[in-house]
């Protein structure tokens, strides 16, 4: 995987960083380093972009990378870049709409069917 990026809820909003080179909001993600896996990537680039811990509750290839869905965890320290909880997508987004919505709601799914089964998500990959 050379890319991850996550979806992160908490309760029912989800984040999104302004990324400022894009002039959007996107979800928190990069590149996947040398002798990591993607979920220790997902995991530090959200603590780097948004200065949050961040459980991982499912994950999914997408394209030549993987998105992972979760919840939202306890503040570490400053960010990278601005962040915010919506409810919607905003309309200044750095990648085309269609791109979001259906990742978001398989997200969104994910998440409420971990959280009825109370499980958290295991480091299983395809």
């Amino acid at each position: 995987m050379k890319w991850v990026y996550s979806v992160i809820f908490l309760d029912k909003r989800f984040v999104m960083v302004y990324n400022p080179k894009r002039k959007g909001w996107e979800m928190p993600g990069g590149r996947v380093e040398e002798g990591e896996s993607a979920e220790e990537a997902a995991v530090r680039e959200t603590k780097e972009e948004c200065g949050c811990s961040f459980t991982p509750l499912a994950h999914k290839t997408h394209r030549d990378g993987g998105v992972f869905a979760g919840e939202l965890g306890c503040p570490f320290n400053k960010s990278e870049m601005d962040w915010a909880l919506f409810s919607e997508l905003p309309s200044e987004l750095a990648f085309p709409e269609e791109e979001y919505r259906p990742i978001i709601e398989w997200a969104r799914e994910s998440v409420q069917k971990a959280r009825k089964e109370k499980r958290r998500y295991r480091n299983v990959y395809d």
